[in-house]
């Protein structure tokens, strides 16, 4: 084998030099770099941080913890080139910003963003007015993604998790995964319940309302009737608060004629897109026929003497598929002047009677934490004389003749219904609706 040193190597005529005959092989020993031949000589330490790209260099970028900016270099000239590929695969969810520094990118003044997995470019600078030209690029999709994320009580089901919230947290999802493993969430958000109202012949309080998915992205868990079932829903790599409803206080007893009595509605719970609606408080007789209201299924109607007072509008404001039903009305008729039950997830509430006060609307069984729940039951209805109506199944207050009974915490249940002690006429208020709860779930592995 010959040997020849030397520091340069130049043409005799003409610019063009010739390295070996048609068919040989041009080896190059391994750590040996080339330089303003338009090729890169690679960074292996994968850049976990921002950084200043070098011409001539290129790099591994490594976007598990979060986006990270390369900034290409200032003032180049013709003939630069960098190179950078994500190392990770992950630069679909924490995106690679290649900075211009001034200078443009393929003719445009805008940076550059690599948000597709696996992706990598080349960009050599050519001028002024085109700038740094990508001269090759690839995405690389890799194997099954699937999502991650925190927040709440998390327990797993298999090959599923899941995230509990009975009161205010955040779910923080730190990667969106994708179809290959997962990358939707289902979903059950539940609002808090309303009050019952109290005396005179008061109405049931309303459930929360009632939103979830159908359970076909997380392991097709039984979540309900498939018509009140939604869609999953996709995720990205954020925090997504999270608002859990309280449940409405129970209408407190006021001197006769008073219309401050009514159940008072409850409150929203939130994830994401999906809002649903607390409870409406049961309607009572006092200073006139005071109907339910409306909500997420709404509260029970009352009656009296002068007439009778119907329900509130469940599903208020309206979504589809719906997150709730109308409360039952009063009747006005002796001996038990029956107000009406609080609408329930599944179900109207239960007119009253002239023998019995209303039941409230039942709710809906899931199974999304693994072991199935009923939630989301509307308050019973009083009544003068017994029976009062029933709380609905799902955590709903049982109305009564005296007392109304509490909703359920963490149900959405509406509270029930109170009436005077006849003929004592001792005062008695209704019951408070329960709080809600948001619980997610996906596949994790």
């Amino acid at each position: 084998m010959s040997k020849i040193e030397v520091n340069a190597i130049e043409p005799q005529c003409g610019t063009t030099l010739t390295l070996g005959a048609s068919g040989d092989t041009v080896s190059l020993p391994s750590g040996v770099t080339l330089s303003g031949v338009g090729t890169v000589s690679w960074d292996t330490t994968a850049k976990t941080t921002g950084f200043t790209a070098v011409s001539g260099n290129g790099y591994f970028v490594n976007t598990t913890s979060g986006a990270i900016t390369v900034t290409l270099p200032a003032s180049p000239s013709a003939g630069d080139i960098v190179s950078v590929s994500d190392y990770a695969l992950t630069a679909d969810t924490n995106n690679i910003t290649i900075a211009r520094n001034s200078s443009n990118i393929d003719g445009s003044a805008t940076d550059l963003v690599l948000n597709t997995q696996g992706a990598a470019t080349t960009l050599v600078y050519v001028d002024a007015t085109k700038g740094w030209k990508p001269v090759n690029s690839n995405e690389v999709k890799g194997g099954p993604k699937f999502v991650t994320a925190t927040g709440g009580t998390e327990t797993t089901c298999g090959d599923y998790k899941i995230h509990t919230f009975t009161g205010p947290g955040t779910f923080t999802v730190t990667c969106a995964g994708n179809p290959g493993g997962s990358s939707t969430v289902d979903y059950l958000v539940i609002a808090g319940g309303a009050g019952g109202a109290s005396a005179d012949h008061a109405g049931g309080g309303g459930a929360g309302g009632y939103r979830f998915s159908d359970g076909t992205a997380s392991g097709c868990y039984a979540a309900g009737p498939a018509p009140l079932g939604a869609s999953a829903l996709p995720v990205t790599a954020t925090a997504f608060p999270i608002t859990v409803g309280g449940g409405g206080a129970g209408g407190v007893y006021g001197p006769s004629g008073s219309n401050g009595n009514r159940g008072t509605p409850g409150s929203i719970s939130v994830f994401s897109s999906i809002t649903s609606t607390g409870g409406g408080g049961g309607g009572q007789q006092g200073g006139g026929l005071n109907p339910g209201l409306p909500g997420g299924s709404g509260g029970g109607g009352t009656s009296g003497s002068g007439g009778t007072a119907p329900g509130g509008t469940g599903n208020t404001p309206p979504v589809s598929p719906p997150q709730g039903f109308d409360g039952g009305s009063g009747l006005a008729s002796a001996p038990a002047y029956g107000a009406g039950g609080g609408g329930g997830a599944s179900q109207v509430g239960v007119n009253g009677s002239s023998s019995a006060g209303g039941a409230g609307g039942d709710g809906l069984a899931s199974s999304i934490n693994a072991s199935s729940v009923t939630r989301g039951g509307g308050g019973g209805g009083a009544a003068l004389v017994s029976p009062a109506g029933a709380g609905g199944a799902g955590g709903g207050g049982a109305g009564s003749t005296a007392q109304g009974g509490n909703g359920t915490t963490n149900t959405g249940g509406g509270g029930g219904g109170s009436e005077r002690n006849y003929p004592s006429a001792s005062p008695f208020n209704g019951g408070s609706g329960g709080s809600g709860i948001v619980i997610i779930r996906y596949k994790y592995q």
